[in-house]
């Protein structure tokens, strides 16, 4: 009685091929300098209202961009940041060719068409696996334990004065011990 192992071998046929498909860590880490994640996340203010903010991470750089906070994410505000960020990523000279974000309804059809027309391919993360998103997940945590559950925010215009204060902080001030 031979073992399917012994059959393939005698066969001259290796029964453990060379895996010739990268794995979702060796992409980001050949193609960091290309690739931006983003995500929404959200905060409540002192009087209970739901803010939700949009920000994007550099992969290469740990770079953070707030793109915005709103009570309400309509498409037309989220594709607005969409074009934002692609004018954002001009002006600094970025080269970008990769976005991942999650499957989140607040991303409309169009914000994903905004940045296919600058070349820009989006990566859609699997259902349930927010460790395909985990550096920009890992910032959404320290942005909340370093700011927000500390701060009591007052309304929006609030949280985006400290969010922006925060983003100044973490790009210019903060060592990147992971980099």
């Amino acid at each position: 009685a031979s073992t399917v192992w012994e059959i393939l071998k005698e066969a001259g046929v290796d029964p453990t091929p060379q895996r010739t498909s990268s794995t979702w860590a060796a992409f980001l880490n050949s193609q960091a300098h290309a690739v931006i994640a983003a995500d929404f996340f959200e905060t409540t203010t002192l009087t209970g209202a739901r803010l939700y903010v949009l920000a994007v991470i550099e992969h290469a750089t740990r770079r953070i961009r707030i793109l915005g906070a709103t009570a309400h994410p309509t498409a037309g505000w989220v594709a607005q940041t969409a074009r934002n960020l692609v004018m954002d990523l001009e002006d600094t000279g970025c080269q970008v060719k990769y976005l991942i974000r999650d499957r989140d309804r607040k991303y409309p059809a169009l914000f994903d068409t905004v940045l296919a027309d600058a070349g820009i391919d989006v990566v859609l993360t699997g259902i349930r696996t927010p460790r395909m998103n985990a550096i920009m997940e890992r910032w959404v945590r320290t942005c909340r334990r370093e700011l927000l559950d500390r701060t009591l925010i007052l309304n929006q215009r609030h949280l985006l004065h400290a969010l922006r204060e925060y983003e100044t902080f973490y790009n210019g001030h903060r060592p990147h011990q992971g980099i």
